[in-house]
């Protein structure tokens, strides 16, 4: 363990990786990388000038200095000061790791030590022996020596996971896109380096043989193949199961447990590949008659810090599963850019890691100061005042505080392309279970929402690409008996409408099975017989929980599984899904979000003296009706006709238990709303407006309190009270006797 006095090797380990990055790009024969490395060697000689370090390796440094500068003498480097470097780079990797943790210094380096050092190539043999499995190796996480450095670990890996993920799904496209290739080699390298300075050796030896493999296929030795980007996905899947149990125990589930992921059957997978035996099935004990060979163990390095875009967090998806052969083709958008053309697009400014809780303190912040501006402006004294430049002075305030709340508001929102990438490798292994050939074309990934809307609507999307694929989408067989093209479609959609952000997932698929859906219905007591509804009131049907149509339901999905679920999380983020289909042509699932849930775009009615806000989402039209549309049935229950369908009224001021002035309904306004295909009247005095207002919570005393969701202050610095759609809805009448 390191003492007070040992010195901080951190900065030389980060140059020690940056080399090793370049001279892991770096070929015989060409420059490339030398310049580089020269650099960074100089960079690194300037640092550890003030660093009392050991003897040895301050002359393995200037070793290093001389073997650059004999390298820049012939122009280039050749196989042999190349081996030469790389050994070197390991043999600093290794004794910074024991300076840092106060461990015995590898033997002093010579140009054999580093020749020996260096990576071996890989060797294609002819034949190779099958091998026996080795046990599993358990590995114990060090918590409170090493409990930052493993949230920064695992911060990293969550970004390097969805470039391994999104690079090779984009090489199961285009396999000669080096550029994709090297990145997904220099995320598994950066897999190596991490784990290895933390001494993960499982994730270390699983991180080093994908990169041996990957190697292989920068040098044009082995071909990018369904086989390999299987490998490659299942390594991906690996690596992120250790990061979620590391994360676990980091959130004090099980600290200090072995954590257990097999990995020995997919490096006997990658093996059989690397040595070119032609496949990598499942391993047959039986067959087994060689212990596995020694895998090289690679040596430690500090994880690189990344900067992370603010408040980003990672959507989790159900971890699909990888088959073997064959695999269908599954493309993107055409203008979806490949991992190493967005992350050469995204450079621009530099970004910080912001908590989450900070972030919103300053939103709420700036919400008050809005509210304080507005107050101020609407002040009865400071209007009386007749002052051209406190007019010029109030009205640049109100500019400044508007930019300023744009802007606050606007660090809460970001752009919903890594969920919809994730859905690309969801359709890849939906389709492959369900034996169809399916791309996902997506546009508007650019599009920004808040972010806690980014990472509830995941789930959501998760069950409606499913059933796209496995339901909507028919088999190769039945397309092609349809005239249809054999390879089915899937649109993911994302765009502004209005004051709302709307996600559309479409098909062209069979459709929905309107009369069957009907009779199902009908089957389970869910609709009368005999009662007549639209296209879009039977769509809607399959919501219902538990509802499905699927003759089979498959351990995939069953078209309406969880669809209630659905719903449900859809409405809990004060949004709306709508259906469309036509049978035989395909199905539209759109999706009605707000921006963002700090801000609700409302309607204002006044009830005497009270004011309350409805959300606009939720309202379908408002009108002063006539006497005779409202009626009432059985002597007690009020409805509406509103275009021929009776809706139930609610007197909202017998509701909250206040005084009106609009005794009966043709004195007041009455205002339709809707939630989970039900609607209801309400009736109000008045409607005062229509703006935005930031949300505040009711805190301990109203939390609970059903049909409000929340409450604002006004422009007039009056309290509003948010009503809860889905609770008016689903009410009964009952008075609280509450006033606002």
């Amino acid at each position: 363990m390191a003492s007070p006095e040992t010195p901080q090797v951190a900065p030389l380990c980060l140059i020690i990786e940056k080399m090793a990055l370049e001279l892991v790009l770096a070929e015989p024969g060409k420059d490339n990388g030398l310049l580089p490395c020269n650099s960074l060697l100089g960079e690194l000689e300037d640092t550890a000038r003030g660093l009392k370090l050991p003897a040895c390796v301050q002359d393995s440094i200037q070793q290093g200095r001389q073997w650059i500068d004999d390298t820049f003498m012939s122009g280039s480097f050749d196989p042999a000061s190349l081996a030469r470097m790389r050994g070197w780079v390991e043999w600093m990797q290794l004794a910074l790791n024991a300076v840092h943790c106060g461990t015995e210094l590898p033997p002093r380096l010579t140009a054999a030590v580093a020749q020996e050092a260096a990576p071996a190539p890989v060797t294609t043999p002819a034949t190779a022996t099958p091998v026996a499995l080795a046990p599993e190796e358990p590995m114990i996480l060090s918590l409170e020596i090493d409990g930052e450095l493993l949230r920064e670990f695992c911060t990293e890996s969550h970004e390097h996971l969805q470039n391994i993920e999104l690079g090779v799904l984009t090489l199961e496209e285009n396999p000669t896109d080096s550029a994709t290739l090297n990145s997904i080699f220099r995320a598994f390298h950066t897999f190596k380096g991490g784990s290895g300075f933390l001494n993960l050796r499982p994730i270390n030896r699983l991180a080093h043989e994908l990169e041996s493999l990957l190697d292989l296929a920068r040098q044009h030795r082995l071909t990018i193949d369904s086989e390999v980007i299987n490998l490659i996905l299942a390594g991906g899947d690996t690596l992120k199961r250790f990061v979620v149990e590391i994360e676990s125990q980091l959130g004090g589930q099980s600290p200090g447990a072995a954590i257990l992921v097999p990995i020995q059957e997919l490096l006997r997978r990658v093996t059989v590949v690397v040595q070119g035996t032609g496949t990598a099935q499942a391993h047959d004990p039986s067959s087994a008659s060689a212990p596995e060979p020694e895998v090289a163990e690679t040596p430690a390095t500090l994880p690189t810090p990344t900067a992370i875009p603010v408040a980003a967090a990672v959507v989790p998806v159900a971890t699909p599963v990888v088959v073997p052969d064959p695999v269908p083709v599954v493309k993107s958008a055409p203008e979806a850019p490949s991992t190493a053309q967005a992350g050469a697009k995204s450079g621009g400014g530099a970004t910080v890691k912001v908590d989450t809780l900070k972030l919103d303190s300053l939103v709420d912040l700036v919400g008050e100061m809005v509210i304080a501006q507005s107050m101020v402006m609407q002040d009865g004294d400071i209007a009386t005042l007749q002052s051209q430049q406190l007019t010029r002075n109030l009205a640049q305030l109100a500019r400044i505080t508007k930019e300023l709340q744009r802007v606050a508001m606007s660090l809460r929102m970001v752009p919903i392309r890594a969920t919809f990438q994730k859905m690309t490798r969801l359709v890849r292994d939906v389709s492959v279970k369900a034996g169809k050939h399916v791309e996902l074309e997506m546009s508007g990934e650019d599009t920004e929402l808040d972010r806690t809307i980014v990472e509830e609507i995941s789930d959501p999307l998760v069950h409606m690409i499913r059933n796209a694929v496995d339901h909507g989408i028919e088999s190769a067989d039945k397309r092609l008996a349809a005239g249809k093209s054999p390879h089915g479609v899937v649109h993911l959609r994302a765009f502004h409408q209005g004051g709302s952000i709307v996600i559309e997932v479409e098909d062209d698929g069979g459709g929905l099975p309107r009369d069957r859906i009907l009779n199902k219905a009908i089957e389970k007591g869910l609709v009368p017989r005999g009662a007549e509804l639209t296209d879009s009131e039977v769509f809607d049907l399959i919501f219902a929980p538990g509802f499905s149509t699927a003759e089979k339901v498959t351990d995939i999905s069953g078209r309406g599984v969880g669809m209630d679920v659905v719903r449900r999380n859809i409405e809990k983020l004060r949004g709306k899904v709508e259906i469309h289909s036509t049978l035989g042509k395909g199905s539209r699932f759109t999706i009605y979000l707000p921006l963002t849930l700090a801000i609700i775009d409302g309607m204002i009615v006044g009830i005497g003296q009270h004011r309350y806000i409805v959300p606009t989402l939720a309202v379908r039209e408002s009108f002063r009706p006539t006497a005779d549309m409202v009626s009432t049935v059985q002597g007690r229950a009020e409805v509406v006709n509103v275009r021929g369908k009776l809706i139930p009224l609610l007197r909202l001021h017998e509701y909250f238990g206040i005084e009106s002035r609009a005794v009966q309904p043709t004195e007041g306004i009455v205002i339709v709303i809707e939630s989970d295909r039900e609607s209801r009247c309400v009736l109000v005095d008045d409607l005062l407006g229509k703006q935005e207002v930031v949300i505040k919570s009711l805190g301990e005393t109203f939390k609970r309190s059903p049909s409000l969701a929340g409450a604002a202050i006004l422009g007039d610095g009056r309290v509003g009270l948010i009503l809860d759609v889905d609770a008016l809805v689903g009410s009964k009448t009952a008075p609280l006797s509450m006033a606002a």
